[in-house]
């Protein structure tokens, strides 16, 4: 197996080479794929993520009739936060889009699901991330640990094994433009 830094660089440049058009097929077939999703259906309140380097951008999923949070890196933590399309949002220290930090709190129990970025997944539902552990300690922690996961993934990296540690949290869901799996 290869290592995480090396296979995350290859991952990332596969990313960056694919074409606009092919990008933004893949993200329509992704975003089909949740919006078919009964647990995405059901839910009222999701977590979710702005599309940073050539992410899948499920964007198109905001328009939906949900309640929506996205995080704001604080120290080593994801503080998450109340954003609906249309409010202001402000670049984060990664450079990536974030509400502003006055939004409103998302509390850990009135979320239904979260739609989990990631680098990579694998046929076990470990994912990897960019290597600086937000998700992980969010998703070990007690009142975060038992709510849905879905990772979302081009499929080039929806690999059959990655390398793991023992910190790293296995999703509940991956969901490609090929596939939606439950582990």
């Amino acid at each position: 197996m290869k290592d995480k830094s090396q296979l995350r660089q290859r991952i990332l440049a596969q990313r960056k080479a694919i074409s606009p058009r092919e990008w933004q097929e893949k993200n329509q077939q992704i975003c089909d794929r949740i919006l078919a999703f009964p647990l995405f259906q059901e839910a009222t309140t999701v977590l979710a993520y702005f599309s940073f380097r050539q992410e899948p951008d499920i964007s198109y999923l905001f328009t939906t009739d949900k309640k929506w949070g996205f995080p704001v890196c604080v120290e080593t933590t994801l503080v998450w936060h109340f954003w609906q399309p249309g409010e202001p949002l402000q670049r984060g220290k990664y450079g990536i889009k974030q509400p502003l930090a006055d939004a409103p709190k998302v509390q850990p129990e009135a979320v239904d699901l979260i739609i989990v970025p990631t680098v990579a997944c694998d046929s076990w539902g470990y994912r990897l991330g960019y290597g600086l552990g937000y998700y992980d300690r969010l998703l070990s922690s007690a009142e975060w640990q038992n709510i849905p996961t879905l990772g979302v993934v081009f499929d080039f990296a929806y690999l059959p094994q990655l390398p793991t540690e023992p910190w790293d949290i296995k999703l509940n869901y991956v969901c490609s433009e090929l596939l939606l799996k439950k582990y």
